[in-house]
């Protein structure tokens, strides 16, 4: 396996360990949990989640050329739905309560990592017995959660948003006034590879490690041991020394495509909740339901903390007349379209009620309303788009609109087998309700644009590449500190400037301290210093060695040659 077949892995924050007072007194003297961010409460939740374009009256008079770019602000788009509430709450609570039997300060917390070096002692046919007789008296509490639902409905982006809600590595140096060196990996996310393979999703794991933080675990277990079942044991060591949080694994459905049986990809899932107490989130497609089915103990394991079906958001609903409502106010166009309830619906049956195909075609539709006189959507620009620019999901919509069953069947990723789910996820209108109601208090309204502004600000920023000497945790606060600064209506671009002004500032005196310290380090002949001079003088390093005498000047001494 070449290594660019493994997908780049998804990084979050790193921290040192702060430590907080807990409300639940079974979380309590337990540095790996008492080092994450408190509880979200719904409202942090909403803060946190929502990403809303950047827009501003006066840009809609600028050339359409600039127009058709910033149009494409609109794939940031992110609205907070009931299910990302859901799901938060579910994540918050498998994340803490796998917590719970892989205390850094209790006595099993070492049991686990003796009997897992001891094993990997054992001979490779005894290991899996031999893990099971000495790991029985130690209770799990990991618990799992499935998340199935249509392909492009959202799954991968509201996990990685909540993901990132949390820091990704912690550092512990110290727990009340005692020594305590722990590296602590609260989420790892990985993606199932296309061909199933149990050996490249272990080598995943490897290599996402090895990411975060400069190992070389791949090199040591995953190329030089070519044994899956041992390559499985180090799995569950290093998610055991690391106190890995959650694994998340993405595109489960393509365990379908497995040479191997993949029964035992799913078995490992199970050893690895019973036995270490690593909490797993398993996403997939209405495919990956016909592996949950094979077995009782797998369905029940793969979804002890609940199966989430993810269904498609249906007409007239709270839910996509809030997100629909929500979107259609980020229009480019000289002409802002009205959306009436006729216009709704039409919407609707050309997208399903799939999010992303929602989001999609309201931008192409943009972009062809862009080229008209009138610049205004209209329902035959939609109808175009769809039928051109979405040409190869139509036969889907398509069977999704007729509600075609045998059509639907066609395309697994989109079919719901109803005899397959177990529990069928109910939005709650409840919660929808007070997502409209936060959205229009002035306080969250104004709070939730600086957040907004800040969002669209990092990923801006960012992707200039210019400020080496920054980290990202330093780049962010920066940005945040600055927006605090400017009203909520302010100009978007004006904010730009000033953040990258500060940014240059910033890096310039980083790289003047790091240059001053080298400085001071070597002294004035010593070739190190000469180097960070030429580089100060923009000259090139033979200029200023021969400046120094290193190098002597060859006409003088070819005439010095007798």
């Amino acid at each position: 396996m070449e290594k660019n077949k493994i997908t780049p892995i998804l990084k979050g924050k790193i921290e040192m360990a702060e430590y907080k007072q807990q409300d639940l007194i079974e979380y309590t003297d337990n540095p790996f949990i008492e080092a994450l961010p408190p509880i979200f409460s719904e409202d942090e939740i909403l803060d946190q989640f929502t990403r809303y374009p950047i827009i501003d009256d006066i840009e809609k008079t600028k050339n359409r050329n600039l127009r058709h770019h910033m149009i494409k602000r609109i794939k940031n788009f992110i609205q907070p739905l009931p299910d990302h509430f859901t799901i938060e709450g579910k994540l918050s609570t498998i994340i803490r309560r796998g917590y719970l039997a892989r205390n850094p300060l209790d006595k099993t917390y070492f049991e686990r990592l003796k009997i897992l070096n001891d094993v990997q002692s054992v001979k490779q046919e005894e290991r899996e017995g031999a893990l099971n007789r000495n790991m029985e008296h130690i209770r799990s509490t990991a618990d799992s959660l499935s998340i199935i639902g249509i392909s492009g409905i959202g799954k991968t982006t509201a996990i990685e948003r909540l993901l990132l809600m949390y820091p990704q590595i912690i550092k512990h140096e110290e727990y009340n006034g005692n020594p305590l060196s722990r590296t602590q990996i609260v989420w790892l996310k990985i993606d199932c590879p296309y061909d199933g393979n149990l050996a490249t999703l272990c080598k995943s794991f490897f290599k996402a490690i090895d990411d975060l933080l400069g190992t070389r675990y791949l090199e040591k277990y995953g190329y030089l041991n070519r044994i899956t079942s041992s390559m499985m044991l180090h799995m569950t060591s290093l998610a055991s020394i690391y106190g890995i949080g959650v694994l998340v694994i993405d595109e489960i459905q393509h365990l379908i495509n497995a040479k191997n049986d993949s029964d035992e990809m799913l078995n490992f899932f199970v050893t690895l909740t019973n036995t270490v107490g690593i909490p797993t989130v398993l996403i997939g497609t209405f495919k990956a339901l016909k592996i949950f089915k094979r077995d009782f103990r797998q369905a029940r394991r793969a979804g002890s903390e609940g199966n989430i079906i993810w269904d498609r958001m249906t007409k007239n609903s709270d839910e996509w007349n809030f997100f629909i409502e929500t979107l259609w106010e980020f229009q480019w166009l000289k002409n802002k379209t009205e959306l009436t309830h006729e216009m709704k619906e039409f919407f609707y049956d050309e997208c399903q009620g799939i999010t992303s195909v929602a989001v999609n075609l309201f931008i192409l539709a943009q972009e062809r309303a862009l080229n008209t006189d009138k610049e205004k959507i209209t329902k035959q620009i939609i109808n175009k788009a769809s039928k051109e620019d979405l040409h190869m999901i139509q036969p889907m919509i398509k069977a999704l609109r007729n509600n075609n069953r045998n059509q639907i069947m066609k395309y697994e990723d989109i079919s719901i087998n109803l005899d397959d789910i177990t529990f069928k996820h109910k939005n709650s209108l409840q919660l929808a309700g007070k997502i409209k109601e936060m959205a229009k208090n002035e306080e969250k309204l104004f709070k939730l644009k600086r957040n907004n502004t800040a969002e669209n600000l990092i990923i801006d920023v960012n992707t200039l590449g210019i400020f080496d000497r920054l980290t990202e945790n330093e780049l962010e606060n920066l940005i945040r500190k600055t927006v605090d600064k400017f009203g909520v209506d302010d100009d978007y671009n004006l904010i730009k400037s000033e953040v990258i002004k500060k940014a240059l500032q910033l890096n310039d005196k980083k790289k003047e301290t790091e240059n001053k310290v080298n400085n001071e380090l070597y002294e004035d002949k010593d070739l190190r210093n000469i180097y960070e001079i030429s580089q100060k003088k923009k000259l090139h390093v033979y200029e200023i060695l021969k400046e120094n005498g290193y190098i002597k000047n060859p006409v003088e001494e070819f005439l010095k040659v007798e």
